[in-house]
């Protein structure tokens, strides 16, 4: 007899929203795994670098999208899957959405294309619960400006490409396809983080029941 699945929350956003905080503080709370996309992976880290850095070859668009869905993949099968199968709950900072926010509507790509990639990379499997950080394209890069370090490619394409991103991510919250919880990241951390920890309680069970 095996026990139950666990669970995977994904969490997604234009960069800047600060997700990658908040999923740190998730995984804390439900005692899950903590991971993200791309580079989680020993391979995924190489992807990452082709994917990111602004001093490498130029990336085509389709390349690009068959290179998240590589690290996809990887990430699925090293890192995902493994702690499902054991019963741990997983909270990954990006997972599919983040394809068809950048990919598809940041980059022009066909949708219906990038989800058959998309199902293909990850097996089918899907979150049980995806989180949107919702936050103006404009605070999102002043809070980039503040932060150390050089824009990576992505954050580094202009205020119009993320915001066709962030119309996207809301239009795929609005279409109700899969569990969403839409979350106003203008807080503090501690504000989003309390928002996120009574939507993930209301929406799935903490305790594993559905």
């Amino acid at each position: 007899m095996t026990g139950p699945r666990g669970r995977l929350i994904a969490l997604e956003g234009i960069d800047g929203c600060g997700k990658s905080t908040q999923a740190r503080l998730l995984a804390d709370r439900l005692g899950a795994v903590s991971t993200f996309e791309p580079g989680a992976t020993v391979l995924g880290a190489s992807l990452r670098a082709l994917l990111l850095d602004r001093d490498g070859s130029p990336v085509a668009t389709r390349a690009e999208a068959l290179l998240m869905a590589a690290d996809r993949a990887q990430h699925v099968a090293d890192v995902i899957d493994p702690a499902l199968a054991e019963g741990r709950w997983v909270v990954s900072d990006r997972f599919a959405a983040s394809t068809l926010a950048y990919q598809g509507f940041g980059r022009g790509l066909d949708r219906a294309e990038l989800e058959t990639l998309i199902a293909w990379a990850t097996g089918g499997l899907r979150p049980d619960l995806t989180v949107l950080f919702d936050l103006p394209v404009e605070v999102a890069s002043a809070r980039r400006r503040r932060a150390s370090g050089a824009e990576d490619r992505m954050e580094a394409e202009g205020t119009g490409f993320q915001q066709r991103v962030a119309d996207g991510y809301r239009a795929l919250a609005a279409e109700g396809t899969g569990r969403w919880l839409v979350v106003d990241a203008t807080g503090s951390a501690a504000e989003v983080a309390a928002a996120v920890w009574d939507g993930v309680q209301s929406l799935i069970d903490p305790r594993g029941t559905p």
